[in-house]
């Protein structure tokens, strides 16, 4: 009730202060703006009144079925010390982005990398190569172990799930 009276009250002051503008200028420009102020109030009311729409919320099979299981295994991460060094995309390595190196994965591929032990995830993007010990399946930056707390061991058993549409 006290928006409704909110929105009224809106309408009515915009009315008046667009009323009072055109009656500051000359008396014949009064009359022809008189609808104008007329169709803006109007407009005004309008957006007041109708109901706002909704955005679909997606359904839980929707949001499940935005990742593909490519697996998973053992991964470890790079920090620091290869800071400013390429990756295999040409970019530098910065151990504060969100970023990943595997195998095989065609670069710029979102991978979500979910550490098994605790249940967290993060969202990275493939941008170099590796990991080089046999063992591993994948290498991230110093920020997705943060994400993912794996920091205090080094590595961790992972599962790796492409993110589509990303």
């Amino acid at each position: 009730m006290l928006s409704s009276m909110r929105k009224g009250a809106t309408t009515a002051a915009v009315t008046a202060v667009l009323a009072g503008l055109l009656a500051t200028g000359p008396s014949h420009a009064v009359a022809a703006d008189a609808s104008r102020i007329d169709a803006v109030a109007t407009t005004i009311a309008t957006l007041e009144t109708e109901p706002a729409t909704a955005t679909p919320v997606p359904s839980e099979d929707e949001i499940l079925e935005q990742f593909e299981a490519i697996g998973g295994g053992e991964a470890s991460y790079y920090g620091k010390e290869l800071a400013g060094n390429r990756t295999a995309s040409g970019e530098r390595f910065n151990p504060g982005a969100l970023t990943a190196a595997h195998r095989t994965l065609p670069l710029g591929t979102k991978l979500r990398v979910t550490n098994k032990a605790n249940g967290k995830s993060v969202i990275v993007r493939i941008n170099d190569r590796g990991p080089f010990l046999k063992r591993r399946v994948i290498d991230v930056s110093l920020a997705a172990a943060r994400e993912i707390a794996m920091i205090g061991a080094g590595k961790a058993q992972v599962s790796l799930e492409i993110v589509r549409n990303a």
